[in-house]
């Protein structure tokens, strides 16, 4: 009755994969719905070393690990985009980046990007170490995330209706860090591991 790991080849009868079509996030990643219906496996088909939910939880960390690296470089993008276009583009007879509100959001999102990069490599440091626990993972994640998404709406704030623009980035990465926000443990599933460890009741039994 343990759970265990396989490869499934494409040509397996009762394995089918379905495209999924009408994506607005991530349209650059083909996303398939994966059917098993009883498939029949060779014994080599099983992954020697793969046994209960240790393997997949495992995968699950080193993914949003990563994760927390790479939505830095969304809001990066974003925040380098936005204090261009504040710089190049006048209202007024001056550059909107003269303006406080402007200023405002450009400071905020340096902050934000700022911190979540310190965040990022404190974790890279108990990695190394061997002392990151699934819970510092899924703080970075949930933070870095929600400050990219941040990021990416303010730039899209300051380049005003340009911003939805394909020849401007702010918005595709707005979109598809919908997706980042969902995926690899929703935020509220992120809230509710960090709730566990810090009152030692889980929530979500």
């Amino acid at each position: 009755g343990a759970i265990r790991g396989f490869l499934v080849e494409k040509e397996t009868p009762g394995f089918k994969a379905t495209l999924i079509e009408g994506k607005l996030s991530l349209r650059a990643a083909l996303t398939a719905e994966l059917e098993f219906n009883d498939c029949p496996l060779p014994p080599d088909a099983m992954l020697p070393k793969s046994a209960g939910l240790r393997s997949p939880l495992s995968c699950l960390n080193h993914a949003r690990y990563g994760i927390a690296w790479g939505v830095l470089g969304a809001a990066m993008a974003c925040y380098d985009e936005a204090r261009q276009y504040a710089m190049q583009r006048v209202q007024f007879d001056r550059p909107i980046g003269s303006f406080q509100l402007v200023q405002a959001k450009l400071a905020r999102m340096l902050i934000e990007i700022t911190k979540g990069q310190l965040l990022a490599y404190r974790l890279a440091q108990l990695k190394d170490s061997g002392a990151a626990r699934h819970y510092h993972i899924s703080m970075a994640k949930l933070n870095n995330v929600e400050i990219a998404l941040d990021a990416a709406r303010n730039a899209r704030d300051i380049l005003g209706g340009v911003g939805i623009l394909d020849s401007h980035q702010c918005f595709r990465h707005m979109c598809n860090l919908e997706s980042v926000k969902t995926y690899e443990g929703t935020h509220d599933i992120h809230l509710l591991v960090l709730g566990q460890q810090i009152t030692g009741t889980p929530a979500f039994q």
